[in-house]
């Protein structure tokens, strides 16, 4: 066995059976290692979150321990210790930080978060039914057991029709390990390395959760969403149906028509103060840090720097000021039906980051978020044509290749879960879920281009999706429909002087995962490299790449634009440890590997007032159609 490999298995021992790890295994007090002495507050019972600040002290707290450790022994030692008296969930957050930092674990993979928390990915009903089959098992018999997930609402619910979007376990864990990739509480100081616009990051990431959103609703027949945009508007209910396994609670449903009000920690009118400072700081094209010096939101940095006020992170300039919009915007939504604590209850799933995606209510509050930072990509020049031509390029076909010539079609593909990591069924034989997920096949991109120049170029190709037609069958404007083009790929190419020929897989997709390992791969130790980190398991899920489109087929446009990689090119130290999903998740240690600002070219006002007025020779605009197969 290497030793990455036994490195990989004590890890993964850290992260077995967690939820109830904290009950049962005692370590006498005068035995715990002094360095613990400070975590350990927030008892195994609540419900962690990532969006409330006393919370996330404990977690920084307890990521700086782990990741101070003397070397990787030591690291487990206070790991092994830790867990046994540690809230479950903020211990696996911090541990994960840790793995992902450190030095010494590097090719490390943690286990999937769906299958530590089975927990917020499976209704508690699967759950039950699961565990009441697997402990009526007779004597000797071995044999899995598979229980399929039953459907948590029904058509009385419009959101319903999305369920299978919002719910799915693929993207809900992407959004944890996307919050473990940036964590708020990453101290650049005492890690003694930035991390490269994490702020800009933060807005682009929930921008295309966002546009997909919308994507998805158009597929579905339905409008697209109403922004939040009032602290009074009485909200839509939401039921998860979710059980958290280490209090034996669950996650609390949000009745119909509750509006927002004061928490014990934060007033309404905080939020509303706060939109506004930041909305003023936008508008006059500064904001003021903690120091009292004006700080100039300029083409560059302006993004990165309100990414950072909004989500408060430890990068935010002045926190006391701009305040806490995002992570109190989630924690006031889950905790609306008790705000000030008198009956005790649990928060709703807007509280932790690996169930918020299931709620309607989270993408209506990302869009409000996404209005802010539009606010100021309205403050900045319209995009030129000199910006957007690349000279001597042009690009004069382009098209899908799949089973029939510009046609995706999706479906939808049945998966499993194993639960046996979470939960202990006592009895031998795996025991698991079989849930559906939307599914796409397999396509390849085949771009026609020329360099009429006489020397070979280097060029970015960036790919992008975004539906034709409204909800009442309307063309979508331009400046509308850049808000819903979804990154699908971007990638380097040589461009030889004459006619080119790009071809690039779908499943090349920089935004997507190309593969997530189970824990029993990780135990086994398949494709473990020095190189990998754990960063490369951050990304959209690669069956999530493609909206599902409609059952008649949906027309989108298929937007391509070769720009110069020259222009676009950061500096990088050495080699990438994984080409997997860039866009939404940088390189590790490494600057955003792109110039431009993120979501170029639909990231700015688009005065153009269709297709053809805004193409430069090195763009072009295809229809293709996706079409769902039931």
């Amino acid at each position: 066995m290497s030793l990455l490999h036994e490195k990989q298995i004590r890890v993964l021992k850290l992260f077995e059976r967690l939820s109830v790890a904290a009950s049962g295994e005692h370590i006498p007090a005068d035995q715990i290692d002094p360095r613990l002495k400070t975590v350990g507050e927030l008892p195994n019972s609540a419900f962690f979150s990532c969006f409330l600040p006393a919370h996330l002290e404990e977690a920084k707290k307890l990521i700086e321990i782990f990741y101070s450790a003397k070397d990787f022994d030591d690291f487990i030692h206070l790991a092994e210790q830790a867990r046994t008296f540690v809230n479950s969930t903020l211990f696996a957050f911090a541990a994960e930080v840790a793995v992902l930092h450190r030095a010494d674990a590097r090719g490390i993979i943690v286990p999937p978060i769906q299958e530590i928390f089975a927990d917020r990915f499976v209704p508690a009903d699967t759950l039950i039914r699961a565990f009441s089959v697997a402990t009526t098992k007779p004597a000797g018999d071995e044999s899995d057991v598979i229980i399929d997930v039953q459907e948590t609402g029904n058509i009385l619910d419009p959101e319903y029709k999305l369920a299978y979007y919002r719910e799915d376990i693929g993207v809900n864990a992407h959004h944890w390990h996307w919050h473990v990739v940036y964590p708020s509480v990453y101290d650049s100081k005492f890690f003694g390395k930035k991390k490269d616009r994490t702020g800009e990051l933060f807005y682009y990431m929930h921008q295309q959760m966002c546009a997909r959103y919308d994507c998805e609703r158009l597929s579905n027949g339905l409008t697209r969403m109403v922004p939040f945009h009032n602290f009074e508007e009485p909200l839509e209910g939401y039921a998860a149906h979710l059980t958290h396994i280490a209090s034996g609670r669950h996650y609390a449903p949000r009745p119909d028509g509750l509006a927002m009000t004061d928490l014990r920690l934060v007033d309404v009118q905080d939020m509303q103060r706060w939109t506004e400072r930041i909305l003023e700081a936008i508008h006059l094209g500064k904001v003021i840090d903690s120091e009292g010096n004006d700080i100039i939101l300029d083409e560059e940095t302006g993004a990165d720097i309100l990414g950072s006020l909004i989500e408060s992170n430890l990068e935010s300039k002045n926190r006391q000021f701009y305040g806490n919009l995002h992570n109190w915007g989630h924690v006031m939504m889950a905790y609306i039906h008790d705000p000030d604590g008198r009956f005790r209850e649990t928060p709703g799933v807007m509280t932790d980051t690996a169930t918020s995606l299931r709620d309607p209510i989270f993408y209506r509050f990302h869009r409000f978020i996404d209005n802010v930072f539009q606010e100021y990509k309205k403050t900045l020049p319209v995009y030129s044509k000199d910006n957007l031509t690349f000279s001597n390029i042009q690009i004069t076909d382009c098209k899908v290749n799949a089973k029939i010539s510009n046609v995706i079609h999706t479906f939808i593909r049945e998966d499993e879960l194993e639960l046996t990591h979470c939960m202990n069924f006592g009895s031998p034989g795996s025991v698991k879920a079989r849930y559906h997920h939307l599914d796409h096949e397999s396509f390849s991109y085949i771009i026609n281009a020329n360099n009429n120049g006489a020397e070979e170029k280097k060029g970015t190709v960036r790919i992008f999706l975004a539906p034709k037609y409204d909800e009442l069958g309307n063309i979508i404007p331009l400046d509308e429909q850049r808000r819903l083009y979804i990154e699908m790929d971007k990638f380097d190419t040589d461009l030889r002087p004459g006619k080119n020929i790009i071809v690039r897989s779908s499943t090349d997709s920089t935004v997507t995962i190309s593969s997530t390992y189970t824990f029993k791969e990780l135990l086994h130790g398949e494709d473990l490299e020095e190189d990998r980190t754990e960063f490369c398991s951050c990304g959209w899920p690669q069956h999530l790449l493609v909206p599902k489109g409609s059952s008649k087929g949906m027309v989108y446009d298929l937007f391509v634009m070769i720009t110069d990689a020259e222009k676009d090119k950061v500096p990088a130290s050495g080699k990438k440890l994984c080409n997997d999903a860039l866009s939404y998740c940088g390189v590790m240690d490494e600057k955003y590997p792109d110039k431009r600002a993120m979501g170029y070219p639909f990231d700015r006002t688009i005065t153009a007032q269709s297709h053809a007025e805004f193409l430069t020779p090195n763009m072009m605009v295809s229809n293709i159609t996706v079409r769902f197969q039931d």
